[in-house]
């Protein structure tokens, strides 16, 4: 009797709430096509069994790893794996996705730190995302381009001045080895604070102790709260690195789309072009000139290609590109270098023999040139910056011909004084950013010799003092400048009479202090 009721009992208790789970469980059959790894590289898998995939397909190992199917084959497929293939061993399955590789986008991705999957890498929990789109997407056709007309102020006088970068362009930032490259695109990131443009940095390689001080410098001055980061640091895997920029790329366009205008650096290409290599020799592609692969101009121009000024009907924002790419021993016609030359609107060069030499920032302004030009400089800085490029080369060519001796006249002795003096105004140093009244003001004294009479090393107090003078005593003309209205030549003759009273009136303390 005791049995009955226990049996009685234990079918109350769980059975019969087993079947009334069981009963609300509809069955249904899916069917997922597995694979099993046959070997694994630094980066890369080679896989069989699969009887259908697709080019660029995402594949999933155990443990949740990601890899895109590239390589197709008939008996095995190569799979590029975006983590770390420590723990893969030949055997293990995977299985389809039916999904390409997706970051998610929207507003919530500000002042977050992501790896190229949009997974967080700082400690601000889980990525509030609006939506996720494919990190490989079409260039926008040419009839849906806008002319580059607007211009992104980098707050650098050299660059805004002579390399002029405007809002939907290409511009290269290239050099040797530790010659400030990475400072003059954190540098044009920092002085969009108020100009409402969203700014991307995309770290391809770099170590962590260099990511870290991006980041710190972003936070110190405030932009992180407009700035997405994403990096792929020299630990990550090939994968990650190949994939960075496409991602970071995906989530600016979404930016774009909505009419807004969007700076993104990719920091740099040098590394990731490095990274595509390792992966193309792993998955046994023909290598080429210097063992890239053949479609190595490919991999960066379809991207760049993404970058531009959509027309006012298509939404009507900008993606500007900085790439940075690294060259050895100042050689710009390498393989990697001449292709992003040739892909990009133009190069800003930063050279090792001026960096050497203290001026920074070494930009190298006769080998360095914006194709877009002028046409995005506000009318003001035109007036005063116009002949810049050509007076600084013609003063470089003086002075290498003074240093054998010679005798010189007058008037190429002055060219000398008033060249050594332009060379001073336009040293800057880093994170110290300029408006652009306060640029032109600067620029104005020394190509109109307010500066002729003032030692090279003095040259930078006076610098501040007119830049001060044209703020305090000619308000009206800096907003006009700001307003993108002409420099008419009343506003350049009020602008030179405060410069120069501020110079006298700071002559005549000096010489009371000495009295």
């Amino acid at each position: 009797m005791g049995g009955v009721k226990m049996l009685e009992t234990l079918r109350d208790t769980l059975f019969d709430p087993l079947d009334r789970a069981l009963e609300n469980i509809t069955p249904r059959l899916e069917v997922t096509e597995v694979a099993h790894v046959v070997s694994v590289g630094n980066g890369v898998a080679q896989v069989a069994g699969f009887t259908d995939l697709h080019a660029d397909e995402l594949v999933e190992f155990e443990g949740g790893l990601m890899g895109i199917a590239s390589n197709l084959r008939e008996d095995r497929v190569g799979v590029i794996v975006l983590g770390n293939t420590g723990h893969l061993r030949p055997g293990d399955r995977l299985h389809r996705t039916e999904r390409v590789v997706d970051v998610p986008v929207g507003e919530g991705l500000l002042g977050r730190v992501l790896d190229p999957l949009g997974r967080p890498l700082d400690d601000a929990g889980a990525v509030e995302a609006e939506a996720r789109m494919p990190v490989e997407r079409i260039a926008p056709p040419i009839m849906h381009r806008a002319p580059v007309n607007v211009p992104l102020q980098s707050g650098i006088k050299a660059v805004d001045a002579a390399i002029p970068i405007g809002r939907g362009q290409r511009e290269l930032i290239l050099g040797d080895r530790q010659t400030g490259k990475t400072a003059i695109a954190v540098d044009a990131i920092l002085n969009q604070t108020d100009t409402g443009v969203i700014s991307i940095y995309c770290a391809i390689g770099q170590r962590a102790s260099a990511v870290a001080r991006v980041l710190r410098s972003l936070r110190d001055h405030g932009a992180m709260e407009r700035t997405i980061v994403v990096v792929a640091s020299s630990q990550d895997a090939p994968g990650l690195q190949f994939v960075a920029p496409y991602a970071a790329t995906t989530m600016a366009e979404q930016f774009m789309a909505q009419g807004r205008d969007v700076l993104i650096v990719y920091d740099d290409l040098t590394r990731h072009a490095r990274a595509y290599r390792q992966l193309s020799l792993l998955l046994r592609r023909p290598p080429g000139r210097e063992a890239y692969p053949g479609d190595i101009f490919y991999i960066h121009s379809r991207l760049l290609e993404r970058a531009t000024h959509l027309r006012e009907e298509h939404g009507g924002g900008s993606l500007t590109a900085l790439p940075v790419i690294e060259t050895q021993a100042q050689n710009i016609s390498a393989y990697i270098p001449t292709n992003l030359i040739s892909i990009t609107d133009g190069q800003i060069y930063l050279s090792p023999d001026l960096f050497e030499k203290g001026q920074l920032p070494a930009v190298d302004i006769g080998s360095s040139v914006s194709r877009v030009g002028g046409k995005v400089q506000l009318p003001a800085f035109r007036a005063v910056a116009g002949n810049l490029r050509l007076m600084y080369s013609q003063f470089e060519e003086l002075e290498a011909f003074a240093r054998f001796g010679t005798q010189m006249d007058d008037e190429t002795r002055a060219k000398l004084t008033r060249g050594l003096r332009v060379r001073e105004v336009l040293k800057q140093r880093e994170q110290h950013h300029l408006a652009v009244p306060e640029q032109i003001a600067a620029l104005l004294a020394a190509t109109e010799g307010l500066f002729d009479d003032i030692e090279p090393q003095d040259v930078a107090g006076a610098e501040e003092r007119v830049q001060h003078a044209a703020r305090d005593r000619c308000p009206d003309i800096c907003a006009a400048i700001e307003a993108g209205e002409k420099l008419t030549e009343d506003h350049r003759g009020a602008l030179i009479e405060a410069m120069r009273a501020a110079l006298d009136h700071a002559d005549e303390d000096d010489v009371d202090a000495d009295a």
